[in-house]
């Protein structure tokens, strides 16, 4: 799924954990849950407290109250003692390892691309066409968006007078990004319509911007730093969640339980998680890899990546058995859009890319209809527009903005 993990044979590398674990907590039980955790492990937590704007990268071990889930370091000792209370009753109800994830895209940041043969960009990029946010009236005034990811350059000119919120969650470094795939995933969810250069690239051009650092300046997180940056938006009141990143999974791999539940409990708080599918597929040579965590969890929207031709892209994941599915598609292959200084711009693919055009599409339907949460999720699946390819590639069919 991301770029640093392929195995020898050219295979996804196995999933990489940290050390440290992800405590479920049952409906509305925080106060009992983080009095278990002291009980029997003990763990002291600190609590989120959901304020706005809070570090939550600030403490060892966290509780996001309005998730319900913490994130702790255990010995061994403790991490058998939470196993032990996760088979009785009481508010923990699930325990597991924390994974590494990365930004998912398939092409060094340098690389130079192209633009796609046959598309028309004298005014307006091909995925912004292929959406046709051009044509919405439209703009996402007055919804928030967040992008996880790498950071975000906020001096770039392109979005000067803009409203943008930052936060980093990586320890030791700024919300500024060094690698260039947030600031990239930010255009094209909410990035100009006339930048001064160039053709118009962003879907949701008036949307606030949220952009909580995730992911290092090497590309590289973690799930709790993920999670730590759902919270703040959903302490945000962002009505949508951006996330091109994962950790890729093998064939018949469980969801993560922890993830699930998170998800839907944000849905329940008005707040949609968008995520890229992955990028392990080689469908050249008629191989196709299942949808990467967290996208594989029922209740994240996971979107896989179309070409111009709206032919699926070579590298999408797919529904490849009974765990994940690939809920709706946009444009992922050779996308232009914003990039840190001094470059500005650059052109790169991924599921990633695709993410933010969906996350761009759905702030325009929260705007026009007043939908949030699952209703937003109904509504952009029932518009997607169908394609001639398998519902277990492209789920619903490209999202269409309203």
């Amino acid at each position: 799924m991301s770029e640093p993990g392929t195995t020898p044979d050219d295979s996804p590398a196995e999933t990489e954990t940290t050390g440290r674990y992800l405590v479920l907590l049952a409906d509305d039980a925080v106060a009992a849950g983080t009095h278990e955790l002291r009980r029997v492990a003990g763990i002291s937590t600190a609590s989120t407290a959901e304020a706005a704007g809070v570090d939550f990268a600030g403490a060892e071990n966290l509780v996001y109250d309005r998730l319900g889930v913490a994130v702790v370091d255990a010995d061994t000792e403790q991490a058998a003692a939470l196993a032990r209370a996760v088979d009785e009753p009481g508010p923990i109800v699930a325990l597991e390892a924390e994974r590494r994830v990365y930004a998912i895209s398939t092409e060094a940041p340098d690389a130079e691309v192209a633009a796609p043969a046959g598309a028309d960009e004298s005014r307006f990029t091909w995925g912004l066409q292929a959406v046709r946010a051009q044509l919405s009236a439209a703009t996402g005034e007055g919804i928030r968006i967040a992008v996880l990811d790498t950071g975000f350059d906020v001096e770039h000119p392109d979005f000067a007078g803009r409203a943008v919120t930052r936060i980093s969650f990586v320890p030791g470094e700024s919300p500024d990004d060094g690698h260039g795939h947030g600031t990239h995933c930010v255009g094209s969810a909410a990035g100009p319509r006339e930048p001064g250069t160039g053709p118009g690239y962003g879907v949701a051009y008036k949307a606030e911007i949220f952009t909580g650092k995730v992911l290092s300046n090497q590309g590289s997180g973690t799930d709790g730093g993920i999670l730590a940056g759902i919270a703040w938006a959903v302490s945000n009141n962002c009505q949508i969640v951006s996330m091109s990143l994962g950790a890729t999974v093998r064939p018949g791999t469980p969801y993560s339980q922890t993830w699930e539940t998170v998800a839907n409990r944000a849905l329940a708080q008005g707040t949609l998680i968008v995520a890229a599918a992955g990028n392990d597929s080689k469908r050249q040579n008629g191989v196709i890899w299942p949808v990467g965590h967290p996208a594989n969890c029922p209740s994240v929207l996971a979107v896989g990546a179309i070409d111009v031709a709206s032919a699926l892209a070579w590298f999408s994941c797919g529904t490849v058995d009974e765990i994940g599915a690939v809920d709706v598609v946009a444009p992922g292959l050779d996308v232009y859009s914003s990039w840190p200084r001094p470059k500005n711009y650059n052109r790169i693919s991924g599921t990633s890319m695709a993410t933010p055009h969906v996350a761009g599409v759905a702030a325009l339907i929260a705007q026009a209809t007043g939908a949030r949460g699952w209703e937003l999720w109904a509504r952009l699946s029932q518009s997607a527009r169908r394609l001639p390819l398998p519902s277990t590639d492209v789920g619903a069919g490209l999202v269409q903005s309203p």
